[in-house]
Parts: C-alpha cells; structure tokens; sequence
C-alpha cells in the first residue's frame, strides 16, 4: 500500500494552500530567528521586533487562532502527515484525531510548541501533491 495519495482522488484539506503557505513560512520564520539568537547576539538595537522571535510566534499564534475549529484539525493533522505519524491513506482518520486533539482549543500552543513545525507542515502538504513552493503568495 502507498503513502501517495490516489492521483483520481482529490483530498479535501479542509484549509486552503494560501493559507497554509503563510503559516509554514511564519513558523520557518520563527525557528530560523530562535536559532540564530541560540548560536549569535543577532539583536540589531534599531530594529529589534524584525528580530524578536517572542513577537514572531505571537503572530504566528495568532494566525492559527484566526483559524476556525476544522481548520486547526487540518493543520494538525497536516503537521502528524509530514511527521511521518499516519500516511495520507489515513487522512480522514487523522482528522478525526486531530480534532479529538483539538478539543480545548489549543492548537496554537501545540503546534507552535512543536519543534520543526513548519517543515513537518509542508511535509505534510507535501505528500498531498501539493509542494509548499508551488504555493502562489
């Protein structure tokens, strides 16, 4: 049995690409800045929030707070997919999880809290046929 989706079977993600694309950019964003500030004093004084990886998560938080119930599920499940937890043949299942999962709402601190986030979210996107660069902006 493959991982790969069925080619005749178009997936309903339940989120829209844009939407995705922003949040693994933002997420990518944030682990890039934590890990220069863990390696090197990256803090330019002048523009200190361009580099402010607190204030960087924040926005990303809310970006998935912004985010309606089964669109957290999706990106939960997306995040599981690309992990390497459940493979696409599993995605209805996945979800269901992922709103079990979701159930306090909490989604932003788990996904946020996640270490590789934005990798694993376009891994996930990924193994739909869907490639985070291909993704108009």
């Amino acid at each position: 049995m493959s991982d790969r989706p069925d080619p005749d079977q178009e997936v309903d993600l339940g989120i829209s690409l844009e939407t995705i694309a922003g949040i693994i950019d933002a997420a990518r964003a944030v682990g890039e800045l934590e890990e220069e500030g863990n390696n090197e004093d990256v803090q330019d004084e002048e523009n200190a929030d361009d580099n402010d990886p607190d204030a960087l998560a924040d926005t990303l938080k809310g970006l998935i707070d912004e985010l309606n119930e089964d669109e957290q599920a999706s990106l939960i499940a997306l995040t599981w997919i690309g992990r390497g937890d459940y493979d696409t043949t599993e995605w209805a299942e996945t979800l269901r999880l992922a709103k079990e999962r979701n159930e306090a709402g909490t989604a932003a601190e788990y996904l946020t809290g996640m270490e590789l986030f934005g990798d694993y979210l376009s891994e996930g996107v990924a193994a739909f046929g869907y490639p985070v660069e291909d993704i108009a902006r």
